[in-house]
C-alpha cells in the first residue's frame, strides 16, 4: 500500500518542475542534473501512489492531483524559503544590509541624489541597489524589497503605495523662454519627446485636438529627461522624477496642466510579508515616505505661465 507521507526533500524539485513544465529547465534552476530531478519526481509519485504530471513527449505538465498538491505545499515552501534567507542573513551579518531592485529612472532621477541623506540617517544599514526594467523575482534572486510602478498587485508580496505622480509638460529654459506668454497650442509647434498617445491626451486636456508626431521616444524616463535638459524637445514626465531638475533650473514646468496619475503608474514599496517588521526595511520605508513628502513640496512652486 502506498505511503502517503511526503518525502520533503523532493518538494523543491516538484515545485520547480510544476512551474516550468520542463525537467531540464528545473534542473538548471536548482543546480541539479536532469537525472536527479527526474528521480526526485519519480520518488515522490511512488511514495504517494499516483502520478502528479502528464507526460507528452518531452513536455511535462501538472495533472489535477499535481495541481492540488502544489496549492497545498506552495505556502509552506515559501515560508521555508523565507526562514532560510533570514537565517543566512543573520549568520553572515547581512541582517543590516538591504538589497533593493528598482527602475533605472527612479534610481537615477530621484533616489541617488538622496543617498547621502540615507547614509547619514542610517550609517549602520548598508544598501545594495539593482536597477532594471524587468520585474525581478525577489525571493528567487535574493532581494529584500523593490520600488515599482504599477497596479500594486504582485502575488505573494506586500505592496505599500508610496506616491502618485502626474505627468507634467517640461522643457529646457531656452524652450520655456520661447514659449513665454504663448498658449498651449504653441507646444505643438515644438519638437516633442515621448509617447504620442500621452501627448494627445495632454492636448485634449488643454481643449485641443493636435496631430502628435514626437521626434524621439525612450524606454527609460531618465533618458527622456536628460534629452529635454539638453534642449532636444519638450517632454511629458513624472512630476516626481522632474522635481530636482526643476528646482535646479535645468528644466521648467511649462503649464499648470497635468495628466492625473492612475493605478498603472503609482510608485510602490514591495516586499515579502515576513520582512514587514525587519528593522532595515522599516528604516527604508520611513525614510522613503519622508523624502517623498519633501519632493512633493518641491514641485508646488507656480509653473511657467502658458495660457
Amino acid at each position: 500500500m502506498p505511503n502517503h507521507r511526503l518525502p520533503l526533500n523532493t518538494l523543491p524539485a516538484f515545485r520547480a518542475v510544476a512551474r516550468l513544465s520542463n525537467l531540464r529547465a528545473a534542473a538548471e534552476e536548482l543546480s541539479l542534473t536532469h537525472s536527479a530531478v527526474s528521480q526526485q519526481i519519480k520518488l515522490l509519485e511512488e511514495q504517494l501512489g499516483f502520478p502528479l504530471f502528464d507526460r507528452r513527449g518531452r513536455r511535462i505538465a501538472l495533472n489535477a492531483a499535481g495541481a492540488a498538491l502544489l496549492r497545498a505545499v506552495e505556502p509552506a515552501l515559501a515560508l521555508l524559503d523565507d526562514g532560510m534567507r533570514a537565517a543566512a542573513a543573520a549568520a553572515s551579518g547581512a541582517e543590516h544590509r538591504i538589497r533593493v531592485t528598482l527602475l533605472p529612472s527612479f534610481a537615477q532621477r530621484w533616489l541617488l541624489p538622496r543617498m547621502a541623506r540615507w547614509r547619514e540617517r542610517n550609517p549602520h544599514i548598508g544598501i545594495e541597489l539593482f536597477a532594471s526594467q524587468q520585474i525581478i523575482d525577489l525571493k528567487r534572486d535574493g532581494f529584500h524589497a523593490a520600488l515599482r510602478q504599477g497596479g500594486g498587485e504582485w502575488k505573494g508580496l506586500v505592496s505599500e503605495r508610496l506616491i502618485d505622480s502626474p505627468l507634467i509638460a517640461i522643457g529646457s529654459p531656452n524652450a520655456a523662454h520661447r514659449l513665454q506668454g504663448r498658449d498651449a497650442k504653441a507646444l505643438a509647434d515644438e519638437p516633442l519627446l515621448g509617447s504620442p498617445g500621452l501627448w494627445a491626451r495632454w492636448f485634449e486636456l488643454a481643449g485641443l485636438r493636435v496631430r502628435v508626431n514626437p521626434v524621439a521616444a525612450f524606454n527609460d524616463a531618465g533618458l527622456m529627461l536628460q534629452a529635454a535638459e539638453q534642449g532636444l524637445g519638450l517632454a511629458l514626465a513624472r512630476e516626481l522624477l522632474a522635481a530636482d531638475a526643476i528646482c535646479d533650473g535645468k528644466l521648467v514646468r511649462l503649464s499648470p496642466l497635468s495628466l492625473p496619475d492612475d493605478e498603472a503608474y503609482a510608485y510602490w514599496l514591495v516586499y515579502p510579508p515576513d520582512l514587514r517588521d525587519w528593522p532595515p526595511l522599516v528604516a527604508l520605508r520611513d525614510w522613503l515616505r519622508e523624502e517623498l513628502t519633501q519632493s512633493q513640496d518641491l514641485v508646488k512652486t507656480p509653473p511657467m505661465p502658458v495660457r
